[in-house]
């Protein structure tokens, strides 16, 4: 038998925490889904990213960026490594990610004090459905605690960005950013600038496109692309602004190798679309089409961390 209690009841029982947003997205056709746990303080999140990785269990890598944790996860159920010496230095791990219609199942443990972290704090963060407590359920101590937390089931959606600027006016990047920011669909992600290869002829200033990515439910991805689509159009100072649009956690190889490479080599149209057809991106045209290559080169580069504010030199 279990219990459930909605995140406002998990805040008036336990009290305010540090968990202040908890995000799934998945891929199913990779088998892979991406948690964001977004916390009131570093130290907390520091705690949770060193207990993850101990405990392992269906968490392939997790890292910190500021007061948020990024893990990417393999779907299913495997068991946990809490180890011998678990009682003295606590524990919490992901068991379990498995979905269930438009709804994401993660199954998490925690022993020791650890365990207020998955049956107090997660539960009542923002994003949260409701969690389901056994009924023997204790906290903190030397108990071992289990849970099962629900979410909405989110997907990923990669937006390329590139000639939105002239010489005179604008900048690709800000003006991606402030529509991202503005977006009334889904949760904003990411906004990554990517400098492409700068001896392009076609170049405004600094040749660099940009990416922004959002989770956003699968009936919201028609308005959220409606939606950048119209703001990036009027954001736009040139007639060659293109937007391009990725939905998914793993961005092909070839997408990937094209964006890096398209860093120090001078492609074609023709080629770009290529590659885009074959991973699956929508091109949109929003006041001409020369923009198309940065567009679709940024979705590529949008899981290279710093590299893609670069050129190949600067991390020879």
């Amino acid at each position: 038998m279990v219990y459930v209690l909605k995140p406002e009841e998990v805040r008036a029982k336990y009290g305010s925490m540090f968990c202040q947003e908890f995000l799934t997205m998945v891929d199913e056709k990779a088998g892979k889904a991406k948690i964001v746990e977004t916390c009131l303080a570093r130290g907390p999140a520091e705690w949770d990213l060193v207990n993850r990785r101990r405990a392992s269990g269906v968490i392939d890598q997790v890292k910190i960026e500021g007061t948020t944790l990024m893990m990417d996860v393999h779907m299913g159920e495997k068991e946990l490594n809490f180890g011998p010496v678990s009682a003295n230095l606590g524990g919490q791990g992901l068991k379990k990610l498995v979905v269930e219609g438009d709804t994401v199942r993660t199954t998490w443990m925690g022993i020791a004090g650890a365990s207020v972290g998955v049956g107090a704090c997660l539960p009542q963060a923002r994003g949260v459905i409701r969690t389901e407590y056994p009924d023997d359920f204790k906290i903190g101590g030397g108990h071992t605690s289990t849970v099962d937390i629900i979410t909405p089931k989110m997907v990923r959606i990669v937006i390329g960005v590139d000639d939105t600027d002239t010489k005179e006016k604008g900048a690709t990047w800000a003006a991606a950013l402030k529509v991202a920011r503005d977006c009334p669909v889904g949760r904003f992600i990411d906004h990554k600038i990517i400098q492409l290869n700068p001896k392009s002829p076609t170049k405004t200033t600094n040749c660099c496109a940009t990416a922004i990515s959002f989770a956003v439910t699968e009936a919201d991805v028609p308005k959220l692309i409606e939606y950048c689509r119209d703001a990036l159009k009027k954001a736009s100072c040139s007639t060659d602004a293109v937007m391009t649009v990725f939905q998914g956690l793993e961005v092909p190889k070839a997408l990937r190798d094209f964006g890096w490479s398209a860093k120090s080599v001078l492609y074609t149209q023709e080629e770009a679309r290529k590659v885009a057809e074959a991973a699956g991106v929508q091109i949109i045209s929003l006041t001409g089409i020369n923009g198309m290559i940065g567009a679709i080169a940024a979705v590529g580069c949008c899981d290279l961390g710093a590299e893609a504010a670069g050129v190949p030199e600067d991390f020879a």
